[in-house]
């Protein structure tokens, strides 16, 4: 695969994200909200919101995103740094984009201060979970909910 680069998102880039975005709600067997995702992009470029994305592109096509929030904690005196969105196109899959998105985030996160990164991915995503168990620390943490609406 030739060289790819990972940047933060631009406006003009919906068109390419949007796909990414579908295929990601699918993997996650999420129905798609025009609602949802309108107000997700808006977000990623509004100032007051802490939602922030970065896209990994080659060849001028983007092949993947990771969108991640700085959120106060109370264990922490700086916000810590979820990582809640990250994909890769199926064909570009184990070729270090994924890990280079992790990357960049983790960079993000050190220059803004957050001692802390982290994420969720469903169990049953083997090949995902491969790679976090590479560069991450699996916390023992099991995730509870309750969606009251």
């Amino acid at each position: 695969m030739p060289e790819f680069k990972v940047r933060a998102i631009t406006r003009t880039d919906r068109e390419q994200w949007a796909p990414l975005w579908r295929a990601y709600l699918t993997f996650y067997q999420a129905a798609e909200s025009a609602e949802v995702t309108s107000a997700t992009w808006a977000r990623i470029f509004d100032p007051l919101e802490p939602v922030h994305a970065l896209v990994a592109e080659r060849d001028d096509r983007l092949i993947g995103f990771s969108h991640y929030l700085f959120q106060r904690s109370t264990w922490l005196l700086n916000p810590q740094c979820y990582l809640q969105d990250l994909y890769v196109g199926e064909d570009k899959r184990g070729r270090g984009v994924g890990r280079a998105l992790i990357g960049a985030v983790v960079g993000a996160a050190k220059e803004a201060g957050a001692p802390r990164v982290f994420w969720n991915t469903h169990e049953t995503n083997a090949v995902a979970r491969r790679l976090y168990d590479a560069v991450a620390e699996r916390t023992g943490f099991i995730q509870y909910r309750i969606e009251p609406l």
